[in-house]
Parts: structure tokens; C-alpha cells; sequence
């Protein structure tokens, strides 16, 4: 059994988790604070439930959890080389908030230096989520 070193990076939101769920559950929202998707997603034509992001090496497929009433909001990324990478990303409530946690992943054969810069675009990326969140 193989595990992989990893890291779970939580930020509060004071809002109401349902409404932090459905922001963060659509895929079109996605680009508005999740800086590695780029400018945003496009629908796949080919394939329900998948979407499009346009990355330096080409496209990326993403694939999300379906709706459900838990919070979970995990997707999918396969990259243009065909290496799939699981994001496992959740919302619970917190009182009148939310607590949002993505765990982080160290890939096989990722530096300390490469971990480091993914845990901190991964933070960024959750303070910009919170921030738009709360300016609605």
C-alpha cells in the first residue's frame, strides 16, 4: 500500500456553508478563484459532467463530484499527458461559517521547493474564495 505525504489547507468563510457549497460546486465559477484553472472551464462536448481548462501543456479534463448534501466538492484533473491527479476539497459548517479544506497531494516525485509553491497557490487560491465570498 503506497501513501502519499499530504497536507490539508483549511480556510474559514463567514457565510453560510451551503451558500460557500453552491459557489464553489459551479465549474463556471471556478476561474473567479482557483488560479490554476486559468481563465475558466468550458464544457467537454464529448462527455457529461467533464470540463475543459486550458493550461501551457494543453488541455486538462476535469471531473467533478456530482451534487450531493455533504459538502463534498472533490474533482479530478487529467492531465494532457494522461496522469490524473484527485483534489479532494470539502465544505462543512462552522456555526453561522464554513470551513473550507483541500488536501494536498505530494505527487511522486515532487521536491520539497515544488510542494512548498503548490501548498501556497492552494492557500492563495482558498483567501480569494473567502474574500469574493464575503464581498457578496
Amino acid at each position: 500500500m503506497t501513501l502519499h505525504p499530504c497536507r490539508p489547507i483549511t480556510i474559514g468563510v463567514a457565510r453560510p456553508a451551503d451558500t460557500v457549497y453552491a459557489y464553489a460546486a459551479d465549474p463556471e465559477n471556478m476561474a473567479q478563484w482557483a488560479a490554476g484553472i486559468g481563465d475558466g472551464l468550458r464544457r467537454a462536448d464529448d462527455e457529461a459532467g467533464v470540463w475543459i481548462a486550458d493550461t501551457p501543456a494543453g488541455e486538462a479534463r476535469v471531473r467533478f463530484s456530482p451534487a450531493n448534501p455533504f459538502g463534498v466538492l472533490d474533482h479530478w484533473v487529467t492531465l494532457p499527458d494522461g496522469a490524473e491527479i484527485a483534489v479532494p476539497l470539502r465544505v462543512v459548517a462552522n456555526g453561522d461559517g464554513a470551513e473550507v479544506t483541500l488536501t494536498l497531494f505530494r505527487l511522486p516525485g515532487m521536491d520539497d521547493a515544488a510542494f512548498e509553491r503548490d501548498a501556497a497557490a492552494v492557500t492563495r487560491d482558498l483567501e480569494t474564495l473567502k474574500a469574493k465570498l464575503e464581498s457578496l
